[in-house]
């Protein structure tokens, strides 16, 4: 996911159910209808008998997870329950947690997650890794009475306390103006299929460092009844009002992360012409009503499924946030800090580019961000002296998050150099070519933790682009295929 800040624009190459008890959107500000459009892309090919027609399904044994929120009333602390049942592809005597919280940035500004009990059948002891974090660790790790054998599932459970810190501009987890939110805001499962573990230590780069399998998510939230909430999944009507609190619920079957925002939010919902429900929310005093947000993201979703391939889920909801400086990207659900069409099509983009093609995002961050970046561009007008400016900035678009000296290196190679890299290989391989291949490598990609090796075997028969991913230091020559 990406933490994109005001001044990251600066530093990209290419920024050249409404709910009855909230107040409802007013008719002038109702989402407009759809005009009349070719039906949303299937997920079958492009035409080219080297790429499957369906689209990769998830792993059925992929892990199952059921979180429970409560908000206090003074929106500043979450309590939690994690239920767990994983199913290793590999064998092992340990299950790792990322907290993502304790982030240096986000410790710094008062937010903090803690285990305070685990149990399950199979567990011995639970303890923290430090992996580079604040206190009380990055990485929450049980360990196992016996080592569990590939294919066997284990349950377990975390009870967990997240404070949510504040400042200026928009940090994942935050509490302003009568709204919460929080994201990554529970204990990660931190497993990559076919690689075990991942225990890579937190930067203090501004990015991500996680790796997580998708997974079968339900989401419950305790909030004061005040509150809207909107968050990852599908969300069913929430409960009746009982002693000031109401239960919200959603379910996403194929969820790396989740978000959630709790607020005096003004709601709009729409249908996508591709059949994604859209629901947005905005404060008093928003720059953007919910139904012109909706309109804008329905037209992201709709233009982005028409060159990558069906939109990767059946909900998207919007909070708009009491913040300014981005917005952060997580699976059926975005964080935006302001009203900014550019960045929100970036993070819409991300729904591909991670939400679905997922990736280590310590050790090949542009595989999520360069491509988000491209998804966001390749349809504007971009002069041929930007592209060769960017390209030429120093840095490798491949390096892991470890290697960048400081954010504007990070920005510079990953998101504009990485961002160039793509756009340039579409113009050496030719447009629909390219635009085919990028297709297949989602379409065979999906629900799994990408490599650039799966890049490469993308673009295998398109030499030219190769050439130019391997000159940006994005791709290795050994990576080309034999």
């Amino acid at each position: 996911m990406t933490l994109r800040r005001a001044a990251l624009a600066a530093a990209v190459l290419l920024v050249s159910g409404c709910t009855s008890f909230s107040e409802t959107v007013a008719a002038e500000d109702a989402p407009s209808a759809a005009a009349p459009s070719d039906p949303a892309p299937t997920d079958e090919g492009d035409g080219d008998a080297s790429c499957p027609a369906p689209r990769a399904e998830p792993d059925p044994d992929r892990p199952v997870v059921d979180l429970s929120f409560r908000l206090s009333e003074d929106l500043r602390t979450v309590t939690g329950t994690e239920t767990v049942v994983f199913t290793p592809d590999e064998d092992t005597d340990e299950m790792v947690f990322r907290l993502v919280p304790n982030s240096p940035g986000g410790t710094e500004l008062g937010s903090r997650l803690t285990v305070d009990d685990v149990r399950g059948d199979d567990v011995r002891e639970g303890g923290y890794e430090d992996a580079g974090a604040r206190s009380p660790g990055g990485l929450y790790v049980l360990r196992l009475d016996d080592e569990l054998a590939a294919g066997d599932p284990t349950e377990v459970e975390l009870d967990f306390t997240l404070s949510l810190g504040g400042g200026d501009g928009l940090q994942r987890l935050g509490t302003a103006d009568g709204t919460a939110w929080w994201a990554s805001g529970f204990p990660l499962l931190a497993w990559e299929p076919g690689a075990g573990w991942a225990r890579d230590p937190f930067v203090d780069v501004l990015g991500e460092t996680a790796s997580s399998p998708v997974a079968d998510t339900t989401v419950t939230v305790d909030a004061p009844e005040d509150l809207t909430v909107l968050m990852t999944g599908a969300q069913e009507e929430p409960s009746a009002p009982d002693d000031g609190r109401r239960t919200w619920t959603s379910r996403q079957p194929v969820a790396r992360d989740v978000s959630v925002a709790a607020g005096p939010f003004r709601t709009a919902t729409l249908t996508s012409p591709g059949g994604v429900e859209i629901t947005t929310g905005v404060l008093d005093g928003a720059d953007v009503g919910p139904g012109e947000l909706a309109d804008w993201t329905s037209e992201a979703v709709t233009d982005l499924a028409d060159r990558l391939g069906a939109f990767p889920y059946d909900t998207l909801t919007v909070p708009l946030l009491p913040a300014e400086g981005g917005g952060i990207e997580y699976p059926s659900s975005i964080l935006m800090a302001g009203a900014d069409r550019s960045v929100l099509e970036h993070e819409v983009a991300h729904m591909w580019f991670y939400g679905m093609v997922g990736d280590s995002q310590f050790r090949d961050p542009w595989l999520d961000e360069a491509f988000a970046t491209y998804a966001e561009r390749v349809d504007g007008q971009v002069s041929q002296e930007s592209l060769d400016r960017a390209l030429a900035a120093p840095g490798d678009v491949g390096g892991a998050m470890d290697e960048f000296a400081g954010t504007e290196e990070y920005f510079d190679a990953v998101y504009g150099k990485g961002g160039a890299a793509l756009l340039a290989a579409r113009q050496a391989a030719g447009e629909g070519p390219f635009d085919a291949a990028l297709r297949c490598y989602v379409q065979v990609n999906a629900w799994t933790i990408a490599t650039p090796d799966d890049v490469a075997a993308a673009l295998a028969d398109l030499p030219a682009a190769l050439d130019v991913l391997v000159a940006a230091g994005a791709l290795d020559e050994g990576d080309r295929p034999d």
